[in-house]
């Protein structure tokens, strides 16, 4: 079922028989315009496949886009909670928007399950027992970098990511495994699109291998500028700059380039086969791992709807906490701040025919979990 054609079922099922009375409503305010858009729409439509397959009816979800405003996704959450009444919100890709955002839906008695974004923030101390991450927590992937990092030696890296909250998480989580020394270090800024400046101070730091993560947009002008640049040092980062929609625009500038996820399209099960399979015949594209994080949130929210309503709150986030359902990265567990604990791989960026794509070389990280949990109490 195409995804515009399961909007106007649901819309029409509630208008004729008022089906949402006794169902469900999702609120997911995500990204859809804007250098950002192709991560929002891959948890969108990964979202909704595990809806439309599903085959429930009393499942409403309405979707508006934040256009990566923080302002601008304050103003539709307000409307989704006070005037559409939405049992469980999800959606955000950006941890600014995620701070701006879930803080006050959890405060006022809803649910929220992030498909992406996971501040640090939101993870220690100011961990809510309404909150939960399906995704990672931020820092997870680029500690699995530095792990990389040190298992071929890698002795003197320059790093760098944007300044904000996901960025700042970055450096701190490579910098935690990450056991050689630093050839420099910085934030740019974000949406920033000209790596000039940047790039010339790689060239003149002496380092021996650059860390950066740029997702979107960013990490498409940064890959291609760098490869032009003729720097000979090797890259790492976290799947956000090498995955599945910015490839394809990157192009040969990123093959070899190893990076880290917790997913990929070769994990070996049941579930994550089929996900492949059907988003690709659903939208004539391969799956991110946005997309797969969309579709296991959705599969989450699915197992603790068959248990319990949001409105019995007790009841269901113990089904939410449980996590009974077959996901795409094989077994599923959250830790006791409800983030993921789970296998971080190395993938290596390939070309299969025409398409550029990951494929998984090895783990860097075994049942990881973040270090915030400690400080998380409920």
């Amino acid at each position: 079922m195409k995804l515009r054609t399961l909007i106007l079922s649901t819309a029409l099922t509630a208008l004729a028989g008022g089906a949402f009375a006794e169902g469900v409503k999702v609120g997911m305010i995500t990204t859809l315009s804007g250098g950002g858009a192709g991560l929002g729409i891959d948890v969108r439509d990964g979202f909704m496949l595990a809806i439309a397959q599903s085959g429930r009816s009393d499942i409403e979800v309405i979707i508006e886009d934040d256009q990566q405003k923080p302002d601008v996704a304050v103003q539709l959450a307000d409307k989704m909670i006070q005037s559409e009444n939405v049992d469980v919100m999800t959606g955000i890709i950006w941890s600014n928007l995620a701070m701006a955002v879930i803080p006050s839906t959890v405060a006022q008695g809803k649910f929220y399950l992030s498909p992406n974004a996971g501040p640090s923030a939101l993870a220690g101390k100011g961990c809510h027992k309404n909150y939960f991450n399906v995704a990672w927590q931020n820092d997870s992937l680029h500690e699995a970098a530095g792990a990389y990092a040190n298992s071929v030696n890698y002795a003197n890296s320059f790093i760098m990511a944007p300044n904000y909250p996901a960025g700042q998480d970055a450096l701190t989580g490579y910098k935690r495994m990450y056991k050689g020394e630093l050839a420099g270090e910085l934030y740019t800024k974000l949406g920033q699109t000209d790596y000039a400046s940047e790039i010339a101070q790689i060239r003149a730091s002496g380092a021996d291998s650059v860390f950066f993560f740029l997702p979107g947009g960013m990490g498409i002008s940064f890959l291609k500028q760098y490869a032009d640049s003729g720097i000979d040092l090797p890259v790492v980062g976290p799947a956000f700059s090498f995955d599945q929609g910015i490839l394809q625009a990157v192009g040969d500038a990123a093959l070899g380039v190893v990076n880290t996820s917790q997913w990929n399209k070769d994990i070996n099960n049941p579930t994550n086969a089929a996900f492949v399979a059907t988003f690709q015949a659903e939208y004539g594209r391969l799956p991110s791992l946005y997309a797969s994080q969309g579709f296991d949130t959705a599969n989450l929210l699915i197992s603790a709807l068959e248990v319990a309503n949001p409105d019995d709150a007790d009841a269901f986030r113990a089904a939410l906490e449980v996590a009974n359902f077959d996901s795409t990265r094989g077994d599923f567990e959250f830790g006791s701040n409800h983030h993921p604990i789970q296998d971080i791989y190395a993938r290596q960026v390939v070309k299969e025919g025409d398409v550029y794509t990951n494929k998984i070389i090895g783990v860097a990280l075994e049942n990881h979990g973040d270090v915030y949990a400690a400080e998380c109490t409920f």
